[in-house]
Formats: structure tokens, C-alpha cells, sequence
């Protein structure tokens, strides 16, 4: 019996070893890390990120809050980051990765495409906390949110042809809101925000809950159909849910 004893322990040991030098990334893919090991040591203030077509970087839908690093760096839902404090990122899994390794408070460099182009900016990661004390102080805003007067179900995310852009299609403008009052028409395209380009659904409806209301937005759409858009800038009294 000793033997097995000994052929137990020496198979236990290897285990024990193999799992040590497993990579961060081999842990993730096999479903067996833990989250002391992976878990993000710096927050950038988006929604999770998710690897864009082809990966060519990594993507997310939407900025969370006002003041995080995303949104002081110019960041938007739609862009694919493709370099992050000078590596080269191509999948979420090594954006992750660089998330844990990156101090909190450490400035860094981002590379991104936004409409096909490559754009630069730098940003100052934050810890955890932070970014839930800056979401929880916009929830907790006294002026309230903005209203647009849309039905976000309803909205689509469309390309427009002739052009490198993306926009959100308002496919149901409800009657006598805000949208409605200033001459948004069902159709048409948004495709910026308050001087802030829009490219996803979950952006724009971010942007319209923090437009502070009873103020004016510019919103600049594109109205038409086939080839044929013409782009209308329209002012916006918002309105308070």
C-alpha cells in the first residue's frame, strides 16, 4: 500500500505545480481561475469590453458615468481599442490581462479606431471603488435625467451608405416629447450628441440620461434613405424622467 500512497502523492504534487505556471489567460479559456488571480486591479469607467470583428482590439458599448477615465479621455461606445499603455491589444482576454497588471492612478496611452480612422489619447485608470462612487454620484444626480422622447427598443444601430459612420436609426418617436417637439423625425439618424459622436444604441441612451434637463442639446442627424442623406443639426430642449 505504500506504493500508492507514494503514486498519490507524487500525482498531486505534479497537479499542484502544473496549476502554478498556468498562464492568467490558459486559467480564463479553461474555465479555472479564480477571481484572485484575474481580478481587474484598474477600472477605465465602460461597460465590459468584447473583442471586435476580426480582432482587430477590443470594444464596448457604452461610457458608464461622467468623470471616469474613459469619458475625460474622449472615449465612446463603438471605439476598438487597439493598443493600451504601448502593448498591442487584439482580444478581450489581453485586455483583461493588462487591466490586472496596470497600477491604479498610472496615466497610459490608448490607440483606438473610431469610423475606420486611429485616433491617440491618454486616460488615468482608477480603482474599483472610485469608479462605483462616480457611477453611484450620477444615479444619485438631484437634477434627475434627460428625456428625448424615443423609443430605445426600437432604435437600431445602422451604417450609413456612403460613408465610414455608424448611427443610431430612431425607428418610433413618441408624440409631443422632446424629440418629437423639435422636429426629429421617425427615421432618422443620430449621429452625435451634445458635440459627443454617437455609434451605439447603449451610448446614446447614456447620453441622453445625462443631458441635464430643461437644457438644449444640439443633435446632429442624417435624414433620407438609400445614398440620399442630408445632415440636419437640431436643437433639443430635454425634458426630465
Amino acid at each position: 500500500m505504500a506504493w500508492v500512497f507514494v503514486a498519490l502523492l507524487v500525482f498531486f504534487v505534479g497537479a499542484a505545480a502544473f496549476t502554478a505556471v498556468i498562464s492568467p489567460r490558459q486559467a480564463i479559456r479553461s474555465g479555472g481561475f479564480t477571481p484572485t488571480v484575474m481580478k481587474p486591479k484598474s477600472f477605465l469607467g465602460v461597460d465590459s469590453f468584447d473583442t471586435a470583428d476580426n480582432n482587430l482590439g477590443v470594444t464596448f458599448a457604452n461610457v458608464e458615468a461622467p468623470d471616469t477615465p474613459a469619458d475625460k479621455a474622449g472615449l465612446v461606445g463603438g471605439d476598438i481599442i487597439t493598443k493600451f499603455d504601448g502593448h498591442e491589444v487584439r482580444d478581450e482576454d489581453e485586455m483583461t490581462e493588462l487591466m490586472v497588471a496596470t497600477p491604479i492612478g498610472k496615466t497610459v496611452d490608448v490607440e483606438f479606431l473610431r469610423d475606420g480612422e486611429k485616433k491617440t489619447t491618454k486616460l488615468t485608470t482608477i480603482s474599483s471603488e472610485e469608479n462605483r462612487r462616480l457611477t453611484a454620484l450620477f444615479e444619485k444626480r438631484p437634477e434627475g435625467r434627460g428625456q428625448f422622447g424615443y423609443e430605445e427598443r426600437d432604435s437600431e444601430e445602422v451604417e450609413i451608405p456612403g460613408t465610414n459612420l455608424r448611427g443610431v436609426k430612431l425607428n418610433n418617436i413618441l408624440q409631443s416629447r422632446p424629440a418629437d417637439l423639435a422636429g426629429i423625425k421617425q427615421g432618422d439618424i443620430v449621429i452625435q450628441f451634445g458635440g459627443t459622436p454617437i455609434r451605439t444604441k447603449d451610448e446614446f441612451l447614456v447620453r441622453v440620461r445625462r443631458a441635464l434637463p430643461y437644457t438644449t442639446v444640439n443633435v446632429v442627424v442624417m435624414r433620407g434613405e438609400n445614398d440620399k442623406f442630408e445632415k440636419i443639426e437640431i436643437p433639443v430642449k430635454m425634458g426630465k424622467v
